[in-house]
């Protein structure tokens, strides 16, 4: 499998990341191992994940699925060098002084991270939302220290804009510090306007890994929701009714038509479209199913042609 150069981080990585909010939420700890053992058996190596991974589920807490890949990685010793793990700071936990990206919350979050994944080290640590409250120079400063300490060995930025995502890039320029050197941005054949534009171009320009997340558009891009009797099949079912509209429906066509052409299914396509796009370095997915990381490496070695890529794209117009 080819591996990609994760933007200035020094990581290399395949070209599908495995989506860990699945833990603890629609998979259980049992599922989880078998799932991992089969994403990293296939050739794949980083698993993403954050720290309120799987708090709307009810009874959880957040941290849940942190924990899970941290019962698996002592598990499986040998395999912590053979993945990457990605987590994020700055969402909401929901108890006092548990949000944002004050030096203060990033020092005492990465420790219960590190706890709950059992490990010495986070691969690539995120800010997952901004955090208006505090500077910028104040989130790059905490995140120094933890690089200096050998407790993360890169830093990105999630759900940014360009405007923000200028701004801390200015910040560290301007006071020497480290910068966020990847985006993890909702993007997809049908989420295309947040990243598509002044954002991507910002990424190039500064040579910034891409990581997408809603890669499959919460499974709708797989083909199965034609119809609202159709959401009962996921628990995302609320989130999938906005894309049954026609657009929704012509992006499924043209991905049909495509995958037919490569005896593929037509989320194959999707991320091999992302896979494909420029200024994307790979998308995350989540599987449920050992089968599902099987169609994973499928997408993985799918070469759409020009006509292809030029189907999808006028589809998702």
């Amino acid at each position: 499998m080819d591996f990609r150069p994760l933007g200035k981080t020094g990581l290399q990585i395949a070209p599908i990341v495995f989506g860990g909010n699945v833990f603890g939420w629609t998979i259980d700890e049992k599922t989880s191992f078998a799932i991992l053992d089969s994403f990293v058996d296939h050739g794949f190596n980083a698993i993403d994940t954050a720290d309120m991974y799987s708090i709307w589920c009810p009874g959880n807490v957040g941290g849940e699925s942190e924990t899970i890949i941290g019962n698996w990685l002592k598990a499986n010793p040998s395999k912590r060098d053979q993945v990457l793990i990605f987590t994020k700071v700055g969402a909401d936990l929901g108890k006092e002084g548990q949000k944002g990206l004050s030096e203060r919350w990033i020092t005492q979050a990465v420790e219960n991270s590190l706890k709950r994944l059992q490990t010495e080290r986070i691969d690539l640590y995120f800010s997952h939302w901004p955090d208006p409250e505090t500077p910028y120079e104040e989130t790059l400063r905490a995140y120094e220290k933890l690089l200096t300490a050998g407790k993360i060995r890169a830093i990105g930025a999630s759900n940014l804009n360009a405007t923000q995502l200028g701004t801390a890039l200015e910040v560290a320029r301007t006071h020497n510090l480290p910068r966020y050197e990847v985006l993890q941005p909702e993007y997809n054949l049908y989420d295309r306007a947040e990243f598509d534009g002044p954002l991507k171009e910002l990424c190039l320009e500064n040579s910034l890994g891409v990581i997408t997340y809603y890669s499959l558009a919460s499974g709708f891009l797989s083909g199965k929701y034609r119809s609202s009797k159709d959401l009962s099949q996921s628990a995302r079912g609320d989130g999938i009714a906005k894309y049954l509209n026609e657009r929704g429906l012509r992006i499924i066509e043209a991905l049909e038509t495509v995958a037919a052409r490569h005896t593929a299914k037509p989320a194959e396509i999707a991320l091999a479209w992302l896979i494909a796009s420029k200024g994307v370095t790979a998308p995350i997915a989540s599987a449920t199913r050992r089968e599902h990381i099987a169609s994973f490496a499928k997408a993985a070695t799918l070469t759409l042609t020009q006509d292809d890529m030029a189907a999808l794209n006028t589809a998702s117009a």
